[in-house]
C-alpha cells in the first residue's frame, strides 16, 4: 500500500481518475454481448508514479482486450483517495465494476455488503482457490466467511540497506535488533548524511509501523472480542519507538515527518541520500529510480533484544493488493474473466516481476525471476514473520484514526518539541473515541 499527497500529485489523480464521478455501476455499457462490455477498473498505485502504474497496466489489458473483447476503462487511485472513494462508492451505489483494495480493508469493505462474495461457485469462475497461496487468501475478508476479494499482488515489509555505504562504514552485515540498527546509524550518520528514512505523513506507512512494533511489545490494537485497546502501555512503547528514530537516536532527517507521496523515502534510498529504509517489496521501483542493483542489501525488519515479555517476533504485517467485484456490476460475467486474466499465471509473472511484488498464486514461483535473494528473503518472512492486521470491521477506521495521529506527533518531534509517553498516550485515546470507544 503506497500513501501519496501532495498538490502536484493531487492534481495528476484529479486528471487521471476524472470520469469518477460520472461512472455508473458497471461503467457506462449496456450491452448485454460479454465481449461488447466495458469495464471500469480502479486500480491503485503500485508504482514510482500513477502515470507508471498506466504505462504498466496499459499493454496488459490491451492483450485482455484482445483477446476477449472486452474493454476496460483503468483509472489509477492515489492512496490518500482511494479509500474515501470506494467508501463512498458502497453508499452510493455508484462504483466501478472491478477495484483494487489494500487487504488490511477486507474485512471492512466486506461489512458493507456492497462487494461480490467469491463462493466456491464464484471462486470456481476465476480458476480455484487453490490456486492461490493460503497466506495471501488470508487476507481477503472476515475470518469464517467467504472472502469478498482475491490476492493480486503479495507484499511485506523488509529492511532495504545500502550495501555500498555499510561497506564504507565498516558494518559487515545488517542490523538483526533495534540497538544494532541505532549503533551502525551512528557510523554511518556522517557529512549530515541520514541513515534512516521514514514516510511520516503518511497514514498507512505509520500505522503499518506502529502495529509490527506493538506485536514486538506484546501489545494488541483490540482485544479478542473486537474492542479497540489503543491506550496500551505496549502501544505507546511502539510510537515512542517511531518517535525516537527523529528526537532520541536521530536516525532520521525531520523534514521526514512530511513525506506524505508514498515515495520520497524509498527515492531518498534510491540515490544515496539514506542507508536504510524499511518498506514493502520494491525491488522494481528501486530499478526504475535508477539504484545499482548490487548496493540493495535485503533483510527483515530488526527485532527488540531481548523481545519484552509477550512480545512476537513479528518484523511484518501481512501486506497486498487485493481486487474484489461491485456487486452491482451489469458485466458480471465480463468482471470474473478480467479477475481471472489479471490473477492467471502469465499476468503474476508479469506484472509481479514488474513491481517487485509477489505473486499471490504457486505456479507463478516458477519463474526465475523469483528465485533471487530477496524474493527469497520476502517470502521468508511472510511464511515466519509476518502477522495480519485485525480482521475487524472498524479495521480501516482503526488505521485511519492512530496513522492520523501519528502523522501530528511526528511534527511535534519534526520541530523539537518533546513527544512523551503522555502525548502519545493522549493521543491514542483520542484516536481510539473515534471509533466509538
Amino acid at each position: 500500500m503506497r500513501p501519496t499527497k501532495l498538490s502536484t500529485l493531487a492534481l495528476a489523480a484529479a486528471l487521471v481518475a476524472a470520469p469518477l464521478a460520472a461512472c455508473g455501476s458497471s461503467g457506462s455499457s449496456s450491452s448485454s454481448s460479454t465481449s461488447h462490455a466495458t469495464l471500469t477498473y480502479w486500480a491503485t498505485n503500485q508504482g514510482t508514479s500513477l502515470q507508471d502504474d498506466l504505462n504498466v497496466l496499459g499493454p496488459q489489458i490491451t492483450k485482455f482486450t484482445k483477446a476477449t473483447g472486452i474493454k476496460v476503462n483503468v483509472q489509477v487511485i492515489p492512496w490518500t483517495t482511494v479509500l474515501n472513494q470506494i467508501t463512498a462508492a458502497t453508499v452510493s451505489g455508484k462504483g466501478p465494476d472491478v477495484l483494487n483494495i489494500g487487504n488490511t480493508w477486507s474485512p471492512s469493505l466486506q461489512a458493507t455488503g456492497a462487494l461480490v462474495q467469491f463462493t466456491p461457485s464464484v471462486m470456481g469462475q476465476i480458476g480455484g482457490s487453490s490456486r492461490f497461496l493460503t497466506g495471501s487468501l488470508s487476507a481477503t475478508g472476515a475470518p469464517g466467511k467467504a472472502p469478498t476479494a482475491v490476492p493480486l499482488y503479495s507484499l511485506a515489509y523488509a529492511l532495504y540497506y545500502n550495501k555500498a555505504q555499510f561497506a564504507a562504514a565498516g558494518i559487515s552485515s545488517p542490523p538483526t535488533t533495534w540497538a544494532e540498527l541505532i549503533a551502525d546509524g551512528v557510523k554511518l550518520k556522517k557529512g549530515g548524511h541520514w541513515p534512516l528514512a521514514i514516510e511520516g505523513g503518511s497514514v498507512a506507512e505509520n500505522i503499518h509501523m506502529a502495529f509490527e512494533l506493538s506485536e514486538q511489545q506484546g501489545g494488541q490494537f483490540f482485544d479478542s472480542s473486537g474492542k479497540p485497546t489503543f491506550n496500551t502501555p505496549q502501544n505507546v512503547a511502539a510510537v515512542k519507538q517511531m518517535m525516537n528514530f527523529i528526537q532520541t537516536d536521530k536516525l532520521t532527517n525531520p523534514s521526514d515527518a512530511q513525506y506524505s507521496k508514498g515515495t520520497e523515502a524509498l527515492v531518498d534510498y534510491a540515490t544515496g541520500k539514506t542507508s536504510m529504509v524499511i518498506w514493502q517489496a520494491a525491488s522494481g521501483s528501486l530499478k526504475q529510480l535508477g539504484m545499482n542493483a548490487a548496493d540493495i542489501g535485503v533483510a527483515p525488519v530488526p527485532l527488540p533484544s531481548p523481545v519484552p515479555a509477550g512480545g512476537k517476533p513479528i518484523t511484518s504485517m501481512v501486506a497486498g493488493i487485493n481486487m474484489a467485484i461491485f456487486k452491482n456490476t451489469k458485466n458480471m460475467s465480463a468482471a470474473l474473466q478480467f479477475v481471472k486474466f489479471m490473477t492467471s499465471t502469465p499476468e503474476q509473472e508479469s506484472l509481479n516481476s514488474t513491481y517487485g511484488s509477489l505473486p499471490t498464486v504457486s505456479a507463478a514461483y516458477a519463474d526465475p525471476a523469483f528465485h533471487t535473494p530477496a524474493v527469497t528473503t520476502f517470502r521468508s518472512i511472510l511464511s515466519s514473520s509476518a502477522a495480519p492486521m485485525p480482521p475487524v470491521p472498524q479495521e480501516s477506521a482503526f488505521e485511519t484514526a492512530v496513522g492520523t495521529a501519528i502523522i501530528h506527533l511526528y511534527a511535534d518531534a519534526a520541530t523539537g518539541k518533546a513527544v512523551t509517553d503522555s502525548m502519545i498516550a493522549q493521543a491514542l485515546t483520542q484516536a481510539q473515541a473515534q471509533l466509538g470507544g
